[in-house]
C-alpha cells in the first residue's frame, strides 16, 4: 500500500520543483514583453570594489530621494520609488513611498541604503539600492565587460546607462548600454580585433 503513494508524490515533487524556474522565466518575460522600457543612467563603482564574478557591478546616477520626515525611514526596509522620464528620456525618481503606489503605472521596489538629514531636521534624503544592480554576463566575457564599463564611466563624455523594464512593480535588468550601443556587442567585436 505505502508503494503505491511514492511514485505519485515523487511525480508530484518533481513537476512543483519544474513549476518553479518555468513560472520564473515567465515573469521575466512578461516584464520585458509588457512592461515599459526605462533608461537608468549609470555612474562610476568604486574602484576598491573587487571584480566579484560573472557580473558586472552598476552604479546609478538616480539613486537619492526626498523624503518626508513624517514618517520614519530605516536602513534596510523596502520601499516603493515612483519612476517616469525626464526630458532626455531617461529615468527619474520622482518619489517614495512604503505602500503599494495605486495611481501610478510605473513603480517599482527597492531596498533603503542611507538616510541622511539635510539642512538639519528639516530634511531628510534616502538612498536606495535597486534590485537590478548586477549585470550577469558569461563568465569568459565578465571580466573584459567590466574593465569596459568601468572605463566608460569614467569618461563623462560617454553616456552609460542600464535598459530596465518595469511592470507592476517588478523589474527586469534588460541590458547596459555605453554610448548607445550593448555591452554585449562591444565585447563581441572586441574580442574578434
Amino acid at each position: 500500500m505505502y508503494k503505491n503513494f511514492i511514485f505519485p508524490i515523487f511525480i508530484l515533487i518533481a513537476l512543483i520543483q519544474l513549476a518553479i524556474p518555468v513560472k520564473s522565466i515567465y515573469d521575466q518575460e512578461q516584464i520585458l514583453t509588457h512592461g515599459k522600457e526605462f533608461k537608468f543612467q549609470t555612474v562610476p563603482v568604486d574602484p576598491t570594489d573587487p571584480f566579484r564574478g560573472k557580473y558586472i557591478a552598476l552604479n546609478f546616477k538616480e539613486n537619492t530621494i526626498g523624503v518626508s520626515t513624517y514618517e520614519k525611514w530605516n536602513k534596510g526596509e523596502k520601499v516603493f520609488v515612483i519612476v517616469e522620464e525626464d526630458k532626455n528620456g531617461f529615468a527619474q525618481v520622482m518619489y517614495a513611498s512604503k505602500t503599494v503606489p495605486n495611481n501610478h503605472n510605473h513603480y517599482l521596489s527597492a531596498i533603503v541604503q542611507r538616510v541622511t538629514s539635510t539642512k538639519g531636521e528639516s530634511n531628510l534624503e534616502i538612498q536606495i539600492q535597486y534590485p537590478f544592480d548586477r549585470y550577469y554576463m558569461e563568465e569568459s566575457k565578465a571580466k573584459a565587460a567590466e574593465n569596459l564599463y568601468r572605463k566608460a564611466t569614467a569618461d563623462q563624455k560617454i553616456l552609460t546607462y542600464a535598459l530596465v523594464n518595469i511592470k507592476d512593480g517588478k523589474t527586469t535588468l534588460k541590458d547596459v548600454m555605453i554610448d548607445g550601443k550593448s555591452i554585449k556587442d562591444l565585447i563581441v567585436k572586441s574580442q574578434k580585433d
